[in-house]
């Protein structure tokens, strides 16, 4: 009997609707894709710079037994390199070589906080056992990217099921923020910053303790990160898809099976795959009858919590790969001062965006100036240095930068509503290059071609998630419920009728290995 052919409008095309769309299309469904900006891959992106090539979004990959096996499925090549990580608390760096650079890494904590010895070595244990947990979870293929067959006489899936309980076990136990875990074990108060400010607010134990084992995965498209993006776009083009660029969609007409966008054009669908943020949805789906499921699901979307967004300074260097290749790894964990991060990012911040709103109109910049210097003096940075990877990524003789680092969405809206935004970002883009040249990168400020940076806004601008955040919804306390169904079996639906979801909304914790599963799911349901 011949397949019904389905007509599917997938919106959001970074790498959750490019994989969807791909699975949709080798199954010979009829795809449109619809992207608010003028290219597809969201946080997955490179661009070019005065010949400086620089990562827009994520530094790197994890493979996670997911990117390279969906490559494979849907029939693209691309060349990746191994993305070699360094960590490093002010002049001590550990290079991660793999799992046996653990023991390097613990003794750099040892040396640099001897009074928390006996902590250190605590702490050390528990993440050995979740790197341990890792092993099983990663030793076999994962089963959703297996021939179908296979599962019919569980050749893969029964070994992998079996080791993944023992894994589900250990992360039952680590459910609780890190930042609490952490401070039932280390009484040093900079030391458990200094472990747990690289994380999300309230990342589950596990899921941060698991970290040392995943910088062993990481991986780099050969010619930058947007080439993963690039290389799915190619293909959804070469079996048929539509791409319609620069369409936001205003309205979900869910009886009609309609999405609108503001200038009066219409897409019907059979099925419709949400790639794009969930609140988005909730926002402008309409339908003649309200459920009450409906209403509550988009009561719990609606007032869901994201997580937290980040700056980026982009950093043009008059300096060879060769200097910055002496001092670390191409990506490059790094804390300057092993104080931590303390209140400045808790009560300091608070604060700070009391006085604004207070008094808007008259507010210090002073103040702000002085809080901005204090963050970039103690907060933890996630450097990326594409050039490390692939020469051809800068100018002969020279390096780009790409340090990345927490920031709060509200704080940068404010400065931006009371009108000296620019300000802001030279601010901080002045204070991070002084902290790295007082620090890691002497006399980097003297060697400085040209400098930019993009703010919280700018991701809820381009991307346009809500407050900008790069990974969906905030981890709660423990307890606490997120507005979305955590279960891979669930993670595609929505309380709309042939309506599906995928992407760093659909499940958390999100990612770029989160996003192709999803995409995967979504389009298995379609």
């Amino acid at each position: 009997m011949k397949k019904k052919v389905k007509k599917v409008v997938v919106v959001g095309v970074g790498v959750a609707g490019l994989t969807a769309s791909l699975y949709l299309l080798l199954e010979g469904h009829d795809v449109t894709l619809i992207e608010k900006n003028n290219y597809c891959g969201g946080l997955v992106n490179s661009f070019n710079r005065a010949d400086f090539i620089f990562d827009g979004g994520v530094p790197a990959f994890l493979n996670a037994g997911i990117i390279l096996p969906m490559l494979n499925e849907v029939g693209i090549d691309l060349k990746f390199v191994k993305n070699k990580v360094s960590v490093g608390i002010g002049d001590k760096i550990v290079h991660v070589k793999g799992e046996e650079s653990f023991r390097d890494y613990v003794d750099m904590l040892k040396e640099i906080y001897p009074d928390s010895v006996e902590d250190i070595e605590r702490l050390a244990l528990v993440i050995l056992s979740v790197m341990n947990s890792m092993k099983i979870l990663y030793s076999v293929d994962n089963p959703l990217f297996v021939e179908k067959k296979e599962f019919k006489t569980f050749k893969t899936y029964l070994p992998w099921l079996l080791k993944v309980l023992k894994t589900v076990s250990v992360m039952n136990k680590l459910k609780e923020p890190v930042e609490d875990y952490v401070g039932k074990i280390v009484r040093n108060e900079s030391l458990k910053d200094i472990l747990t400010q690289h994380f999300f607010k309230n990342t589950p134990a596990f899921f941060a303790l698991s970290y040392f084992y995943a910088y062993t995965d990481y991986i780099y498209p050969e010619n930058g990160i947007g080439e993963l993006a690039w290389k799915m776009e190619e293909k959804v083009r070469e079996l048929g898809g539509e791409i319609v660029l620069n369409t936001g969609i205003k309205k979900v007409d869910v009886d009609k099976h309609l999405v609108l966008d503001g200038d009066g054009r219409s897409w019907r669908y059979d099925k419709l795959i949400w790639a794009a943020d969930l609140k988005r949805l909730y926002s402008i789906a309409c339908c003649d009858r309200k459920s009450e499921k409906v209403e509550k699901e988009k009561n719990k979307v609606l007032s869901g919590k994201t997580t937290e967004s980040v700056v980026k300074v982009f950093i043009a260097v008059d300096e060879p790969v060769e200097y910055f290749e002496k001092i670390s790894n191409e990506h490059f964990f790094y804390t300057p001062s092993k104080e931590g991060i303390g209140e400045i990012e808790h009560s300091e911040l608070e604060n700070l965006k009391s006085a604004i709103r207070n008094d808007f109109n008259n507010f210090d910049r002073n103040a702000i100036s002085e809080w901005i210097g204090k963050l970039c003096k103690y907060t933890s940075y996630e450097i990326s240095i594409p050039a490390l990877r692939n020469k051809n990524l800068a100018p002969e003789g020279k390096t780009g930068l790409i340090v990345n680092f927490f920031f709060d969405y509200e704080l940068a809206k404010l400065v931006h509503d009371a009108g000296w935004y620019a300000e802001l970002k030279n601010m901080i883009e002045e204070n991070v290059i002084e902290t790295l040249s007082n620090t890691v990168y002497p006399e980097l400020k003297d060697k400085v071609i040209f400098k930019f940076s993009s703010t919280p806004l700018t991701i809820a601008r381009y991307v346009g998630t809500t407050n900008g955040a790069i990974v969906g919804w905030a981890f709660g306390k423990l307890g606490e419920k997120q507005p979305i169904k955590n279960s891979l079996s669930h993670a595609y639906l929505t309380a709309f009728p042939d309506i599906y979801k995928a992407g760093q909304w659909a499940y958390s914790p999100a990612g770029v290995p989160m996003a192709v599963l999803t995409g995967k799911l979504a389009a298995g349901k379609v």
